[in-house]
């Protein structure tokens, strides 16, 4: 076991009334959230996302990335479903930290990729680790996932760890001038699936 479950509560939203159930990892005391709506153990695939901590993106309102966009698009598509779920994973920079984000930014400000900055710092592209993900899916009842993802690589890792991924389901929103260099990035560096070239999307509207 990865992590324990600590409790569970109800989170209002503007898509709707979901329930948080907090976890923390055994080893290192990291904390995770979940959020889940409507009937999610019921043997029926899940609509869910496993979505990295992203300060700047989901609370701060960065373009830089997509990632505010595609917590926000998850939240809404799983509101549209009536059920499904959100691994929120406390993994800021793919794993590197706040402040050696804030450093990689800066060196693509000097015109490295999200790739190369990383590498200068001493860093992997991606140190992320999904091992938490099945003891929490397993703790809600989810069996089967449809995961919303652009990241075959995220595929892989939690089909690894036994999690049964029964589609991938596109999350493509959020590219504008500010993020395109960075996105064109994953697509031919990090191997993420991209098939439509969006237009520009106007910046998260979190509250």
């Amino acid at each position: 076991m990865v992590v324990r479950f600590i409790e569970s509560c109800r989170l209002p939203t503007p898509f709707g009334v979901f329930d948080m159930h907090g976890f923390e990892e055994i080893d290192t005391g990291q904390e995770h959230v979940a959020l889940s709506l409507g009937e999610v153990s019921d043997g029926r695939p899940v609509l869910g996302r496993t979505h990295s901590e992203c300060l700047t993106g989901d609370a701060l309102y960065s373009m830089r990335c997509d990632c505010g966009y595609q917590l926000e698009e998850a939240l809404r598509s799983i509101a549209i479903e009536g059920r499904g779920v959100l691994l929120y994973l406390r993994q800021e920079g793919r794993g590197i930290g706040l402040l050696n984000k804030i450093r990689a930014y800066r060196l693509q400000d000097e015109g490295a990729d999200t790739v190369e900055a990383n590498e200068r710092l001493g860093f992997a592209a991606d140190l992320r680790d999904y091992s938490m993900c099945l003891d929490m899916l397993e703790h809600l009842g989810i069996k089967q996932l449809r995961l919303m993802t652009n990241n075959p690589v995220k595929v892989d890792a939690l089909r690894d760890l036994g999690v049964d991924v029964v589609e991938r389901v596109p999350l493509e929103v959020g590219r504008n001038p500010h993020n395109e260099s960075y996105l064109n990035t994953k697509r031919s560096r990090m191997g993420h699936w991209f098939h439509t070239h969006q237009d520009d999307d106007p910046p998260p509207s979190q509250e």
